[in-house]
């Protein structure tokens, strides 16, 4: 039989190849002109894993380990082994489950439950294990297994949270990925082999382990970071996800559960709760130290900041003080005197956009008993504007200032660290789409603003996912470095909203066009979405911290 050709097209050359050739092998052709890894390759306009076959004309791009997608099939594909590598190393028998919790900095904390002793010898094990693994260059299959044969397979395999997720799928087939005797489902793309997964490292932390991998580039001479610098977020994180385990609510498919067995109302109403007391006590701790007179509060895009400052007020009222919302907005230099970004354009995000020294000038002053009239700055001016009369800090009032810098030590340097409460707000997602799954903290928060932007602000989700790199960026250089100076953080995460947000983001994801820059994370995100049953809004309180995105609420935000 003669052999049948296809043309690829890379970087406007086209080739001939032999049909049936494997995306890897063109990708090896091509490596020479990366300095990363290649991890993926858009075909067409559609992402491909590299072990996927060819069998028509084509174009071709590739993804490296350090863009966003090939980083996280990376990650993923390194978790794959490190699963393997642990039931190699473990009796399967002792091992009820290996639980992805969170991710922490660069890494992510497991836990084991079972009859295994979690320590170094065990961990070097496991080490060992993952090594002899990448040495053997294994490749990683994905089969196509029918939605009620995988459910018999993990049920087999003892991964039930797999299992009863599956009950939940609309679609009838499930990919399941393979490396060597060993089979796991996981929620995105993978990497072709195990060769290339030479970037990681364990250590024990807690009551369970971290898998970390590099802080920069991707190769396995990259320094790590360390983590221990980061105990409060953890605790948050592990707190929070202790609580979901006391409710039975670990994963989407125990979230399924209730709602489609009509639970979800107490459901509601307990995490509302739970938001209530942690505020009330923050608010009762206030009211007990007077000398506290400003409560600084920070957090990245879309956690609930707004709602959480007016509820957080709310409360310190129910305590007898009286609360002053102050605007760090009203606080930037003026226009001329804004510094630029690279390309010219005014970076507001940065902290030496706000006029640091006229802001703490006048907070002293508040402190010291003075009068002070706070600016209102025109944004279509660019200058500020003192036309309001000036405040007077009595006995009972509090400052309440929410700002994207305001845990930066250098915001309020002039203030006496003894008058200050920091709060850190953000939205830290406790629930995992299974054991070895889970939800990326920023998904939650990206959706939440997609449906903010397009309800209040004329912005649809193509807009919003475009700018979400930008934002992202903002976040990791301004707010996530001082998220450990806070006195208390809050998790504004609330368990159920991922049900509720599916059928309003939904019809607002399908409406961006395919080919755009934002179609892949469209379709990511509705893949992901596709989990969920969905739960009508109507319990929801009024004040609810989900009421700032999806509206509906009592306060005029």
């Amino acid at each position: 039989m003669a052999k049948e050709f296809i043309n690829i097209t890379y970087r406007g050359i086209t080739k001939k190849y032999e049909e049936g050739i494997r995306i890897l092998d063109i990708a090896n052709e091509y490596q020479k002109d990366f300095s990363a890894e290649i991890a993926l390759a858009l075909v067409n306009g559609r992402m491909k894993e590299l072990n996927k076959k060819m069998w028509k004309d084509g174009e071709i791009e590739f993804i490296t380990v350090e863009d966003k997608n090939g980083r996280e099939a990376y990650r993923r594909s390194v978790e794959f082994i490190l699963l393997k590598a642990i039931y190699d190393v473990a009796d399967r028998s002792k091992i009820e489950k290996v639980i992805n919790h969170f991710s922490l900095g660069e890494g992510l904390y497991f836990t084991i439950k079972g009859d295994i002793k979690v320590n170094q010898e065990f961990l070097d094990k496991v080490q060992v294990r993952m090594k002899e693994i990448t040495d053997k260059n294994l490749t990683i299959e994905k089969n196509s297994l029918g939605t009620e044969d995988a459910i018999e397979r993990f049920e087999k395999y003892g991964m039930y949270d797999k299992a009863e997720l599956f009950k939940y799928r609309r679609v009838s087939r499930v990919n399941v990925y393979k490396v060597g005797d060993f089979e796991d489902y996981f929620y995105g793309q993978m990497m072709a082999n195990t060769g290339s997964l030479t970037g990681y490292k364990l250590y024990l932390y807690d009551e369970g382990f971290i898998l970390e991998f590099p802080s920069s580039r991707w190769d396995a001479a990259t320094k790590f970071a360390n983590e221990s610098s980061t105990s409060k977020f953890f605790n948050v994180l592990k707190e929070s996800t202790k609580w979901a385990e006391g409710q039975n609510l670990e994963t989407v498919s125990d979230l399924n559960d209730v709602i489609v067995k009509g639970k979800a109302l107490d459901m509601i109403l307990i995490q509302e709760a739970r938001h209530n007391k942690k505020i009330a006590d923050m608010a009762e701790y206030i009211s007990k130290n007077p000398h506290i007179k400003f409560v600084l509060i920070a957090g990245p895009s879309s956690s609930g900041k707004t709602t959480f400052s007016r509820r957080l007020s709310i409360q310190l009222k129910a305590n007898g003080l009286n609360p002053y919302p102050i605007s760090v907005d009203n606080f930037f230099k003026e226009r001329e005197e804004t510094p630029k970004n690279s390309d010219g354009t005014y970076d507001f995000e940065c902290l030496e956009a706000l006029d640091l020294d006229l802001f703490n000038k006048d907070m002293e002053k508040l402190l010291n008993g003075e009068d002070v009239v706070i600016p209102t700055f025109d944004f279509v001016e660019g200058k500020k504007k003192y036309e309001k009369p000036p405040i007077h800090l009595e006995e009972s009032d509090i400052l309440v200032i929410e700002g994207i810098h305001s845990l930066n030590p250098k915001f309020s340097a002039s203030l006496p660290e003894e008058n200050k409460y920091k709060i850190y707000v953000s939205a830290l997602t406790q629930l995992n789409i299974d054991e070895h799954n889970r939800i990326p903290t920023t998904d939650g928060r990206l959706l939440r603003r997609i449906l903010r932007d397009e309800r209040t602000r004329g912005i649809d989700a193509k807009g919003t996912i475009e700018m979400w790199n930008s934002v992202r960026k903002g976040e990791i250089k301004n707010i996530f470095p001082y998220q450990e100076e806070a006195d208390i953080q809050f998790n504004s995460n609330l368990i159920y909203e991922f049900a509720v947000l599916k059928p309003k983001v939904e019809p607002v994801l399908y409406a961006v066009p395919r080919g755009s820059d934002s179609f892949f994370e469209t379709r990511r995100l509705l893949k992901f979405l596709d989990y969920f049953v969905c739960l009508d809004d109507e319990d929801i309180p009024k004040n609810s911290i989900l009421r700032e995105f999806i509206g509906g609420g009592c306060f005029d935000i």
